[in-house]
């Protein structure tokens, strides 16, 4: 019995795998146009892309989950660089999947000064192609998307902890 071991399907299984695993955003660009968004925050207020355009620069940082190491770091480190971000008129909303409840929680218990985004249709996480393969949670992605609702900057597969000041540098280089 002969296995296939052809150059041709071992190229196709490698770029196959490579295309599940890579944080693509969904085919989305540095330079486009911002894909809407639309969800209630941790205290049930209606958030929309929408609402910032023209007036304030958007860091709308995806997750998995609330209240995980990770995570927890994550939004720990833009908490402790809230007042930096926003003096740099910037705002921030994080997404994940989980839900209001969830999110109320999360937000009160570490004093998170951001919107956090309900997700659990996972619509945003979608339209933004940031979902983790097989698990369905978002995957650690960062966009940076100015005031007419352009994306600008895209942090892959971002390092939690320090994160609030490499977003700095990227708004700090939008001017």
């Amino acid at each position: 019995m002969q296995l296939f071991t052809s150059p041709t399907i071992s190229s196709l299984a490698a770029f196959t795998c490579l295309s599940l695993f890579s944080g693509d955003s969904n085919g989305l660009q540095e330079g486009q146009k911002a894909p809407p968004i639309q969800a209630q925050d941790q205290n049930g207020k209606t958030i929309k892309l929408s609402d910032f355009e023209g007036k304030l620069i958007v860091v709308l940082y995806f997750y998995p989950k609330d209240d995980t190491p990770g995570c927890t770091k994550e939004a720990c480190s833009l908490r402790d660089g809230h007042a930096e971000l926003k003096a740099a008129g910037v705002v921030v909303l994080g997404v994940s999947s989980d839900d209001v409840k969830s999110h109320e929680a999360f937000s009160a218990k570490y004093h998170l000064p951001f919107s956090l985004l309900a997700d659990p249709d996972k619509a945003i996480i979608n339209a933004y192609g940031v979902k983790m393969f097989g698990l369905g949670y978002a995957k650690r992605v960062t966009f940076v998307i100015d005031r007419q609702g352009v994306i600008r900057k895209i942090f892959q597969d971002v390092k939690p902890a320090g994160h609030d000041q490499e977003v700095l540098a990227a708004v700090k280089n939008l001017r």
